[in-house]
């Protein structure tokens, strides 16, 4: 179940709250009883685990050869003379 942060406008009180997603947002304020307590908009919470998530998967891949490979070691290719 997720954690929502409320807060209400007119005490100033702040609150965690777990509830399911399918439950109404709280509107009550539970310390001053007024209708002004609302849901705040905060940071996800989790994580991405495995592979393909992160930066450090994709370092020790080899660099992909040039798209004519063939010509480029004969020296012949114009992108292998530095494009002239």
């Amino acid at each position: 179940m997720p954690i929502y942060e409320y807060r209400c406008s007119s005490c100033g009180v702040q609150q965690d709250v777990m509830q399911k997603m399918s439950d109404a947002p709280l509107t009550v304020c539970p310390e001053c009883g007024k209708e002004t307590f609302s849901k705040q908009l905060t940071a996800a919470g989790f994580q991405l685990k495995g592979s393909g998530y992160y930066a450090t998967d994709f370092k020790d891949k080899p660099k992909a050869e040039p798209a004519c490979a063939p010509c480029a070691a004969a020296g012949s290719c114009p992108a292998a003379n530095g494009g002239s």
